[in-house]
């Protein structure tokens, strides 16, 4: 598939259930195609799926800053089910219809709600390596989250560098460390060019998802089964997984697979797609297959 002339999105804001969110819009909306609606992962933000986009020529996508990251409010609570209830108010308010609602990670898990609330809005749903667990892993109140702690009680994640001269500092400081070594090279520039907000006082930038506001969501998405609620589900789900980790281990590598294998074939209509060679990462390691998977009708 190639990618055509790429087209800046149209910006937005506007108050749902309660909190500012800023959301990304290309082309417009037509009689004969289904619109998409992308949520990221968290950490990230709208325009990580710029180069998806970038893929789908001339479709109507809407792409959503979730609640403290890019240029939506800094608003508690950061727990998954205020995410999911975010989406649900966001596609009602705006009266959304005939979506192909995708998400990656924290934002499969938060399409899938909105998609057990407004099933009548969405045709189909590609779910993205989500942060959707086996049953029995929820049945303590801790996650694995829960082990990394130090001995203050602070999440790794709350230690990341926040602080960066500008985007061209982030991109060196990421390009080719850990997880960011498999991204494609636009992605990452996406990320950084997009993933900064000015320091109010003094100079500089700061992350669009401070590590605090990071961390925070990773300790509260603990809990929240999202499992017992899908299975009444009608409409054709895809279920992406990457390369697969073992539950019983606690480790902190995040390019492993958070899926439960089986998750596809709770839905009556579910499709897994393994994809082994790839990371969580999917839509930053591989945008072009990602966006053939969302355009793409195949079910069987």
């Amino acid at each position: 598939m190639e990618a055509t002339m790429y087209q800046e999105p149209k910006e937005f804001r506007e108050h749902f259930n309660g909190v500012e969110l800023c959301w990304f819009e290309w082309g417009q909306v037509k009689a004969d195609e289904d619109s998409i609606l992308l949520i990221h992962a968290t950490g990230f933000h709208a325009r990580c799926w710029d180069q998806t986009v970038s893929h789908m020529p001339n479709r109507h996508v809407i792409a959503l800053d979730m609640r403290g990251h890019g240029r939506s409010e800094d608003l508690m609570p950061f727990n998954w089910q205020s995410f999911g209830d975010d989406v649900t108010a966001f596609v009602r308010h705006l009266n959304l219809v005939r979506l192909i609602g995708t998400g990656h990670s924290m934002g499969g898990h938060s399409v899938l709600q909105a998609a057990v609330n407004e099933p009548a809005r969405f045709s189909r749903l590609v779910l993205i390596d989500p942060v959707i667990l086996p049953p029995e892993a929820y049945s303590g109140v801790n996650s694995e989250h829960h082990s990394w702690l130090n001995n203050e009680g602070e999440h790794p994640v709350a230690r990341r560098k926040n602080f960066f001269d500008d985007a061209e500092a982030m991109y060196i400081n990421f390009c080719g460390r850990g997880s960011f070594a498999v991204w494609e090279d636009k992605v990452l520039d996406d990320y950084c060019r997009y993933g900064l907000l000015p320091i109010e006082e003094g100079k500089g930038y700061r992350l669009a998802c401070p590590p605090a506001i990071e961390a925070a969501i990773y300790m509260g998405s603990s809990g929240y089964n999202v499992v017992d609620r899908i299975r009444g589900i009608e409409m054709p789900v895809k279920v992406m997984r990457a390369r697969a980790r073992d539950h019983d281990r606690v480790e902190m590598d995040f390019s492993l697979s958070p899926t439960w294998d089986k998750l596809a074939s709770c839905f009556k209509n579910g499709k897994d797609i393994h994809l082994p060679e790839l990371t969580h990462f999917m839509p930053m390691q591989a945008p072009e297959l990602v966006a053939a998977h969302i355009l793409s009708h195949a079910f069987v």
